[in-house]
């Protein structure tokens, strides 16, 4: 077979297209298709004759399209293989391959058009400011954790008062717009926390004060920014009725509560450890992570890259499946929530340039991650599970699973770099801010 490649017309949709010109010799193909044919015809059954012995004719009119078709796939792939190799090129996703009109009886032509990957020349990250967020984690901040798991295992009580910030309560509730109740304004034993935010601010408002067994009516205007278009901005009326006011109340810190912890033994001291354990390596993954993506927006900022559309539709394809994998998970069905390709396309770009520029520096620096970094990633997450030894050897067991790990690993080791050549700035953070607690 003869090939022909060259560059021409890199008149392009964007600055990474290439146009490669492919020839295919028709003798060479014909060739192919007839050995095709006969090896097709030693295994083909047709009614009417014995195995192997059908016709040539009868099986080049039933499977010849098929065979041609099959022998240019692989003479054009073949070819363009033998193009890009010869080129020096990178491609990046598939080629497109366009046919040619021409008069010659010895040769088809077509035309090859796909991306290349991009030259990246790394940007200078010395004159990049980057803030990195610092917070030891102490007696204090124990305490807040142990006041929030409290919290969570809270149980509420009757009581014979006016309902407060904090309580629960149970209410009935109707509401009525022009004097017609409206969709989604009624429920009955319609349970909820005062002050969670879970209802509307005058709505809560409204129900503050209140004692069980009492009933009201109120005037409410929704914001005007309401999800619901139909209620924006309108007025309505609601009336409700308090069947329950309950009061929250809190567990004591005592052994019981340590043993609800995990802790066997119901040690306060133990528990208090624990949490800390588990708290400074929460911490320090949040604070590692926050300082990671300055980073990566540095190195974005610093290496403008032309992106592969090839790479950036195949990650849109990736996102978009993965959206349906996590709908599915929550028990929603996908196909009732069609999905628009460009919703994640900034995404999409974004994460396919990161990876390019993180290829380049890891490749520029060697960067690649040691066994002995895996280890200690695999060790410290293990940490926080009853028996990391298991855990431990899950990972080791499979690969994949490691490679995971040496993903973290490089990305560790890419934002050390970038730190090395930035200009760091320390800056102290709240622990409820970095926590995404209410204070």
């Amino acid at each position: 077979m003869e090939t022909n490649a060259a560059n021409t017309n890199e008149q392009a949709v964007n600055a990474l297209e290439r146009r490669l010109d492919l020839t295919v010799a028709i003798a060479d193909l014909d060739k192919d298709v007839d050995q095709r044919l006969k090896r097709m015809g030693k295994n083909i059954k047709m009614a009417g004759f014995r195995p192997g012995k059908v016709p040539a004719g009868i099986v080049k009119q039933q499977y010849g399209d098929q065979a041609r078709h099959e022998a240019l796939n692989e003479a054009l792939d073949r070819a363009f293989g033998e193009a890009v190799t010869t080129s020096k090129l990178r491609v990046a996703g598939y080629p497109r391959i366009e046919p040619k009109t021409t008069e010659s009886t010895t040769h088809l032509e077509f035309a090859a058009v796909f991306e290349v990957y991009p030259e990246i020349t790394l940007g200078d990250l010395s004159a990049v400011e980057v803030e990195r967020p610092v917070l030891e984690v102490g007696a204090a901040e124990v305490d807040s954790t142990i006041d929030i798991l409290r919290k969570q295992r809270v149980k509420y009580e009757a009581i014979d008062r006016a309902a407060a910030s904090g309580d629960r309560v149970v209410i009935d509730f109707l509401g009525k717009k022009d004097g017609e109740p409206f969709q989604g304004g009624q429920a009955t034993d319609y349970p909820f926390v005062l002050g969670e935010g879970s209802m509307l601010a005058d709505f809560e408002n409204a129900v503050i004060g209140s004692k069980a067994g009492e009933a009201k009516s109120f005037d409410m205007t929704f914001p005007e920014d309401y999800f619901s278009k139909d209620l924006a901005g309108q007025t309505v009326t609601f009336e409700i009725t308090v069947k329950e006011v309950n009061e929250p109340r809190l567990p004591e810190v005592d052994a019981d509560f340590a043993k609800a912890l995990g802790v066997e033994d119901g040690d306060i001291a133990k528990m208090r450890s624990e949490i800390e354990g588990n708290l400074k390596r929460e911490v320090k993954k949040r604070l590692q992570s926050r300082v990671k993506e300055q980073v990566m927006d540095a190195l974005l900022k610093a290496t403008p890259i032309d992106v592969p559309n090839a790479l950036v539709e195949l990650e849109i394809q990736r996102l978009m499946q993965a959206a349906r994998q996590d709908m599915e998970q929550r028990g929603m069905k996908s196909k009732d929530f069609p999905m628009q390709p460009e919703w994640f396309a900034d995404q999409a770009k974004r994460r396919v340039s990161l990876g390019l520029i993180l290829a380049e520096v890891v490749k520029v620096n060697d960067l690649h991650a040691k066994s002995d970094q895996v280890k200690n990633i695999v060790e410290e997450a293990a940490q926080s599970y009853e028996h990391p030894e298991e855990v431990v050897r899950w990972y080791y067991a499979q690969p994949q699973r490691l490679a995971e790990i040496e993903g973290v690993a490089i990305e560790d080791n890419v934002v050390a770099w970038a730190l090395a050549s930035a200009k760091v700035v320390d800056k102290a953070v709240a622990f409820d801010e970095l926590m995404g607690q209410k204070s």
